[in-house]
């Protein structure tokens, strides 16, 4: 018998992708600083990040035992790491910081089993390249689709296809917050894969 899945997050997007792969889960939602520490790189702060929304999740629980996904993503651009905009202004400020630039999302993912304290942890990078655009297309897209709770800004699933050239990774999950083919692979070494009959 598999054990309860539980997801250790609070977002819409992260909980979207889960109801595509026909996973049954709840939901708990961690409270943690999310601070960066000094000195701290993009991927030591998302993997860091990722295993402790996992933990704090354990301690609020009220099963037994459980499977808890911990999940946390940062957009990098110039080596600068870029949080959720929260308001329009900050969200034009960003685009218009990435016009003709790659920026680099790395998120981190954990998977941990409160039965065996196994807590596996990855990082997957994706990366966007933006196009040449117009203040105009940037403030449009904005008030359009209003990405204030979107790492850079943008909802990669929706019209912000239309702000990029390229994009370069092995999942465009990754962009929306899980990497659902890492995330697979990991939750079938605790026996929990959707293809399999009950």
């Amino acid at each position: 018998m598999t054990l309860p899945l539980i997801l250790g997050s609070g977002s819409k997007y992260r909980r979207e992708i889960l109801d595509k792969l026909h996973l049954e889960y709840d939901v708990v939602k961690p409270d943690i600083d999310e601070s960066a520490i000094t000195a701290e790189g993009p991927q030591q702060l998302v993997e860091r990040l990722a295993e402790a929304k996992a933990r704090a999740v354990e301690q609020r629980i009220t099963h037994e035992q459980a499977i808890i996904i911990g999940s946390d993503q940062v957009a990098v651009c110039d080596g600068d790491i870029l949080g959720k905009p929260g308001n329009t202004e900050n969200a034009v400020k960003q685009l218009l910081g990435f016009i003709g630039k790659t920026v680099t999302f790395y998120t981190g993912l954990a998977v941990l089993n409160t039965a065996t304290q196994q807590c596996d942890v990855r990082v997957e990078p994706f990366d966007v390249e933006f196009r040449q655009l117009t203040i105009d297309e940037i403030e449009r897209y904005v008030e359009l689709e209003k990405p204030f709770d979107c790492a850079g800004s943008f909802k990669s699933e929706g019209l912000g296809i239309s702000l990029f050239n390229s994009l370069k990774g092995d999942d465009p999950n990754t962009l929306i917050g899980l990497p659902a083919i890492a995330l697979l692979d990991m939750l079938r070494t605790h026996g929990i894969n959707p293809l399999n009959k009950e």
